[in-house]
């Protein structure tokens, strides 16, 4: 079964006791991870005990097929159900997935398979999506809500609370990856060094931006109709591996709040009072360019352009197509849009 949306999280916490293998896959390698050790933990509390966990790759499996099924059926030492990591799996563990599913019981481990990007068209993804003792979970970058998650809950935990500013710079410098996500907030927890307010001069004294700021020159390049620009700041962030579906994604998050900030304008507010008045308000050294963007973008081209980015993170997840590719064009197109 295919598990999506805010079934995700509910079902990592809770798994259901039927499930015999959970397959998690995607570009985010630090959210694949993060939620295979979640899963685990709602099984089994001691994440390093040596009796329930096993670990093993897809490189093991393919030297022994038969080790999968004998570890999955394997009794524990002093009892409780066991949990068998397979990391670095590939389409070429499906067969051998697809034989324990069939004889799989509750008794057995739980399997747990991390995985890359797979395509619609991946054999192992299919078997976890229609077979009804297994669950598939795609690992993509956080958006917007996600993201805030995880900013306040990270920093949270050492007594920290980011300003409006240093919020806003956050987002838009984490979220590709997980785990990296993480790390740069605890690296800036330890910068802190102790409990109170991070502002933004912390927040850009202790945060890498390099990927950052080429995903802000992306957003401002196409929605000034930068075409060069564009096309150097695209090449850049895919060169540091940004993956094209959070490209979209982030450059969405930027039209959502130009239409947002346009129905603020429409409402009566100038666009100085519209810019500040978003949830996190418009960084002063992006407010030049966000303005004149907002005084160029209508709300219907507006609405069109993020209908566009939609359909083209749907083509990078159903299509095959190459999704370097699918990104450029869609943004290419608005760029376009951008000049007329």
């Amino acid at each position: 079964m295919k598990i999506s949306g805010a079934r995700q999280d509910s079902f990592i916490k809770a798994p259901d006791p039927a499930t015999a293998c959970v397959l998690l896959y995607g570009p985010d390698r630090g959210l694949v991870s993060e939620r295979a050790r979640k899963l685990s933990a709602s099984i089994v509390a001691t994440p390093d005990d040596p009796f329930r966990i096993v670990e093993m790759t897809g490189a093991n499996l393919k030297s022994d097929p038969s080790c999968l099924i004998d570890e999955a059926q394997a009794m524990a030492f002093g009892g409780g159900r066991r949990i068998i990591r397979l990391r670095d799996a590939s389409d070429a563990a499906s067969k051998v997935v697809d034989g324990l599913l069939k004889v799989a019981t509750a008794s057995d481990a739980l399997i747990i398979i991390e995985a890359n990007e797979l395509g619609p068209r991946s054999s192992l993804r299919k078997l976890c999506e229609t077979t009804k003792n297994a669950a598939s979970i795609a690992c993509y970058g956080d958006d917007v809500g996600s993201l805030a998650r995880v900013i306040g809950e990270t920093l949270g935990a050492h007594g920290l609370k980011p300003s409006r500013d240093a919020m806003a710079y956050l987002a838009a410098s984490l979220g590709s990856d997980r785990s990296v996500t993480r790390s740069e907030l605890e690296k800036l927890a330890l910068y802190m060094g102790a409990p109170g307010t991070v502002e933004l001069a912390d927040a850009q004294a202790a945060i890498g931006d390099n990927a950052a700021s080429a995903l802000d020159d992306i957003c401002l390049s196409a929605g000034s109709g930068d075409r060069a620009g564009l096309d150097k700041a695209l090449a850049r962030a895919l060169g540091e591996g940004s993956h094209p579906v959070q490209i979209l994604r982030t450059v969405a998050r930027h039209f959502l709040r130009l239409h947002l900030a346009a129905g603020l304008v429409a409402s009566g507010k100038n666009p100085d009072q519209a810019m500040k008045s978003l949830k996190p308000p418009v960084m002063f050294m992006q407010a030049d360019r966000f303005r004149i963007q907002l005084q160029r973008w209508r709300p219907s081209r507006l609405s069109d352009a993020l209908d566009l980015l939609s359909e083209a993170e749907m083509d990078c997840k159903t299509t095959g197509m190459p999704v370097e590719a699918v990104c450029g064009r869609v943004l290419m197109r608005i760029a376009q849009a951008a000049r007329h």
